[in-house]
């Protein structure tokens, strides 16, 4: 008869394992870091904001680190990792603000920039964080949406977010056996709407709920889950976990 794992065995699982978040100051990777220590592991988390990176470590508590790094910088990631030891898993969720618009107003040098720490500093992450993952270790990437389904005006975001599935499918079969996977949020309550006004944002977040078949936004815990579940999960790589109150269906 097959094994089973129990919902105690999964709740178990990230104890007393070491989680690196790369982002994990603010948003979805602050509440990865939340919800790992909620379950026992240990946490260290990266931003390039020293202020907003102590702020996090107050908030947050318990055994974690934390630490400042350029993402833009390859030789400081190579660095970084090569001073950090073993660890068992690596989120990164670090992003800048979206950069939207028609194609015929895109600046093709700003275009380049937003590939540079959504795509290139994660791969760069990968490279040099899966020489210290330990065995039964992941990598957890973040995509978006908008590779799946486009908006007028999302031509940049939706070619990072499919270059983003793409990595990690390929990383999942080069890196093997660290299991690599993705999570692709929707509409999510987050910081990264920060440039809007707040006007602007509440008439998104109700134009979203109203359209959405779950008929709310998403928040940073809703999304945070889904990295833990593919941390925990010893079966799954390669794959793209979408977490989008049902958005590409509508």
């Amino acid at each position: 008869m097959p094994h089973t794992q129990t919902t105690s065995n999964l709740d178990t699982r990230l104890q007393g394992q070491r989680v690196v978040v790369l982002g994990g100051s603010s948003g979805i990777g602050f509440a990865v870091a939340q919800q790992a220590l909620a379950v026992g592991a240990q946490v260290v988390i990266v931003s390039s904001n020293s202020r907003r990176l102590q702020e996090a470590i107050q908030r947050l508590g318990g055994p974690v680190k934390g630490y400042t790094l350029d993402l833009n910088d390859e030789r400081a990631i190579e660095h970084f990792f090569g001073a950090l030891g073993a660890f068992d898993h690596l989120v990164f969720t670090a992003g800048d603000r979206l950069r939207l618009g028609p194609l015929a107003d895109t600046d093709l040098q700003q275009a380049r920039k937003a590939f540079d720490l959504r795509y290139w500093a994660a791969l760069a992450a990968a490279k040099y964080g899966a020489r210290q993952i330990r065995e039964g270790g992941s990598i957890v990437l973040t995509t978006g949406i908008a590779g799946l389904r486009p908006q007028h005006g999302w031509v940049l975001g939706a070619s990072v977010c499919g270059a983003i599935e793409s990595l990690t499918r390929a990383l999942a079969v080069e890196l093997a056996p660290v299991r690599v996977n993705a999570v692709s949020p929707g509409l999510i309550r987050t910081d990264l709407w920060q440039d809007m006004s707040e006007e602007q944002r509440q008439a998104m977040y109700t134009k979203a709920s109203q359209a959405l078949p779950v008929g709310k936004v998403g928040e940073a815990d809703d999304v945070a889950a889904a990295y833990l579940f593919l941390m925990r999960g010893a079966f799954s790589t390669g794959q793209t976990f979408v977490i989008d109150g049902g958005a590409v269906l509508v």
